[in-house]
């Protein structure tokens, strides 16, 4: 009686054997890959080994978390002649098979799971199919597209007198996974304090605990030079927060060449005079960063990097934006270089103007490459702009119908960045409108006052650099 428990597990097993002998055997697996870089060609391989009648192998990619299996490779062995139609149900032999399937250039949207399922006849029965599946994740990676350094909050103006905190933003876009992004200064790596979250904008100087470094070593001896003389407001005026859209810098273009006229104003003086609140330490240094997935599967970076400008010893510096990916065989770099504005050009048009005439006054580049960008501020001096307001802010300066009272009249523009600010004046004089009659122009330039002297026009530049 003890023994029956026994042979009817033995019986079970032989059974069971009997069966799986019928079923035939399978096993799926598909070879791991690393990941790979966007444009690649690439192969997925699907291994299968069995002792059974191949039926089917179909390749799935899956997409929205499984929800959906798009069919992109299917082998039918009803339609297939590479497999022999002769059975030997005696003889049980294991064989291997490889599928494989190959993209060509792999994408960023290929990225995701992947599947291969393989199908072998019951041994037992033509109509019964034994199934088995492996499974594989496709990692694509892609490098960067596009890197840039830009000024954070700009344009905005010098500050004489008072400490200000400046902020470096480094874009690098089209990136998978994240790239690593860090600054350098003057070749040299920077020990950036790690921020996460951006410092307020009323929160005066950065300061950390760090113990103190030496200041840098950079030539300051240019710094002794005599100041210059300004206009008596040059320092005391507010200036209103410029509109336009900034850029990078502004060069000047040779295709726009300037015409002197018969007069020269005294040559340009540059002052170098600093204001007491600079120290000579090194800065210290804050960065953040911060991560914006795109649609596409790639990540936008943002690294912020800020600290007390000291116009002393930050003009001229050098600062450097890289990047170091797993897809890029060497890093990849922008660079800016902190320049205050110095020897604005100024074009005006037309170059002969007359009663009645739109006169358009631009500043049109500088004597180098400015970053940030300007602010520009236009006044008149010893009066009021020609619509009655005190200032204007903008690159070109606009006067309407210009009557013949601003005759001889001299308009400021002071061009200003965190770095410096420069001033540049020029001399309107007006000649007189042949097709307006005398005594028939009023003061907007219409007929009805008198007409212009007849005088040259003169364009008088006086270029006062501060930087203090």
């Amino acid at each position: 009686m003890r023994a029956a428990p026994s042979l009817r597990g033995c019986v079970c097993l032989l059974l069971a054997a009997i069966l799986d002998l019928a079923r035939g055997y399978l096993t799926v697996n598909i070879e791991p890959l690393p990941p790979v870089v966007a444009g690649d060609a690439v192969t997925l391989k699907c291994n299968f080994k069995t002792d059974g009648r191949m039926r089917e192998i179909v390749w799935y990619r899956v997409t929205d978390g499984g929800a959906i299996k798009q069919k992109i490779f299917t082998f039918d062995a009803m339609f297939s002649t590479n497999f022999s139609h002769m059975e030997n149900y005696r003889k049980r032999e294991d064989l291997v098979y490889q599928s494989t399937v190959r993209l060509p250039e792999v994408r960023i949207s290929d990225n995701g799971p992947y599947e291969c399922h393989v199908g072998i006849y019951d041994r037992a029965t033509r109509e019964k199919v034994v199934l088995a599946s492996g499974n594989i994740f496709l990692n694509v990676m892609a490098p960067p597209t596009s890197i840039e350094v830009v000024a954070a909050d700009t344009p905005a103006p010098f500050s004489r007198y008072q400490a200000q905190n400046f902020t470096l933003v480094c874009i690098v876009s089209g990136g998978k996974p994240a790239p690593m992004v860090y600054f350098k200064r003057d070749g040299e790596p920077i020990d950036a304090v790690p921020l996460s979250e951006p410092p307020a904008a009323s929160s005066g100087p950065l300061h950390d605990s760090r113990p103190f470094r030496g200041l840098l070593h950079r030539d300051l001896d240019d710094t002794k030079m005599q100041r210059s003389l300004s206009l008596p407001d040059a320092e005391n005026r507010g200036v209103r927060p410029y509109t336009e859209r900034p850029s990078r810098g502004l060069t000047p273009d040779p295709s726009i060449l300037l015409q002197p006229t018969t007069e020269n104003v005294p040559e340009t003086v540059v002052s170098r005079e600093f204001p007491r609140w600079v120290h000579s330490s090194e800065p210290v240094y804050f960065l953040r960063h911060s991560h914006s997935p795109g649609s596409d599967g790639t990540v936008e970076v943002r690294a912020l990097l800020t600290w007390t400008l000291n116009p002393q010893i930050d003009n001229e510096a050098l600062f450097s934006c890289e990047v170091k990916h797993p897809a890029l065989s060497m890093p990849m770099q922008a660079e800016v270089t902190l320049v205050a504005p110095k020897g604005p050009k100024i074009v005006m048009t037309p170059s002969r103007a007359r009663v009645g005439d739109t006169v358009r006054i631009l500043i049109h580049g500088f004597q180098n490459e400015v970053f940030p960008e300007p602010m520009f501020t236009w006044t008149r001096v010893g009066s009021r702009l020609l619509d009655g307001s005190a200032e204007f802010d903008g690159k070109e300066l606009v006067l309407e119908r210009v009557p013949a009272e601003l005759n001889g009249s001299m308009y400021r523009c002071m061009a200003q960045n965190p770095l410096g600010s420069t001033d540049t004046h020029t001399r309107l004089i007006v000649f007189e409108n042949p097709n307006i009659p005398r005594g028939t122009e009023d003061s907007n330039g219409s007929a009805s006052g008198p007409a212009g002297v007849r005088l040259t026009l003169v364009l008088a530049l006086t270029v006062v650099l501060e930087l203090t």
